[in-house]
């Protein structure tokens, strides 16, 4: 598959329409600089996408993919996998979403309290303020890679050996963090 070659393609479909890149984007939910980097052959469209992209050309999607025109048309059942395929991506994406929104939103609730702590000092009320920053301080951290995680499943650039590492990173994160709390109650 010639990314370039389908990039070609896609800006003289999109020119045949009198279509701006910026237009195109808006009919697609995209960036323009999204689009921009399909004709240019540095990104591919995802699938969903280019399932979209050929309707809208009224192209086969085969066409698309080889990046020129041809005479035959695609039969309706491999379209209807190809649809089914598409739609099964979206879904995988839109749980990672959700997902990803969860463990943000838990990483922005531990690190808010882990604030609250520090800026009233509440630490000097009472030890065990201690005990529950390092807390925060762990699980904010957890959150947050897990957050990185799924952003990087999202945007599909999670593969196993960098999930590995993610892990080993967050084993460290984890060993410091129990590390300093070791620390604090050997101080107290």
């Amino acid at each position: 598959m010639d990314q370039k070659k389908i990039g070609s393609f896609l800006r003289e479909l999109r020119t045949e329409k009198s279509l701006t890149q910026e237009k195109l984007a808006e009919k697609l939910n995209v960036s323009g600089r999204t689009v921009s980097r399909w004709e240019n052959g540095n990104n591919m469209p995802d699938l969903s996408i280019i399932v979209e992209l050929a309707d809208f050309y009224d192209i086969d999607i085969r066409e698309l993919l080889n990046g020129e025109r041809k005479s035959e048309k695609m039969n309706e059942d491999l379209k209807e996998t190809l649809d089914a395929v598409a739609q099964y991506s979206a879904a995988e994406k839109e749980k990672i979403k959700k997902e990803l929104n969860t463990y943000t939103a838990g990483s922005a609730v531990y690190f808010g309290l882990l604030a609250i702590i520090i800026v009233f000092d509440l630490t000097r009320l009472h030890y065990a303020f201690q005990g529950f920053a390092a807390f925060l301080a762990v699980m904010g951290l957890i959150y947050s890679v897990t957050s990185v995680v799924k952003l990087r499943q999202l945007t599909g650039r999670m593969d196993k050996n960098s999930f590995k590492k993610y892990i080993k990173m967050l084993l460290i994160i984890l060993a410091a963090c129990a590390a300093v709390v070791i620390g604090i109650l050997l101080l107290i």
